[in-house]
């Protein structure tokens, strides 16, 4: 059985509310699911201590198991300092869209024109 650590969204529209769950991989997101490990509130803000709550002792449990946090819970569990880092690479977020390029290169099209005059 492949196991995941990972969200479950709950609260109403437009106010989410996620609870940090240990589950089999088939399950649905919000399906049925093992043992909640914790919870995670994006509304508060990113210094409150409520932020993200979780059962480290269970989170352990579970990750020597076998079970694979996703992508973001395996951000939380970094910050909390239970996985080390891992670098991250995404070259094409830097660089700019088509329309920002244009503005960019009219801007220094105009910056250019008093200074050589």
């Amino acid at each position: 059985m492949a196991m995941k650590i990972r969200l479950a969204r709950g609260g109403s529209k437009k106010r989410p509310f996620y609870a940090i769950v240990a589950t089999d991989s088939r399950m649905p997101r919000d399906g049925r699911f093992l043992e909640k490990l914790g919870t995670y509130n994006p509304l508060l803000a990113k210094d409150d201590e409520k932020r993200v709550v979780m059962n480290m002792e269970r989170v352990n449990h579970w990750l020597a198991q076998g079970a694979q946090p996703t992508d973001r819970v395996a951000r939380f569990l970094e910050a909390a300092g239970a996985r080390p880092k891992t670098e991250r690479s995404n070259p094409k977020s830097a660089v700019p869209g088509k329309a920002m390029a244009e503005r960019a290169a009219k801007k220094a099209a105009r910056a250019a024109e008093p200074a050589s005059e």
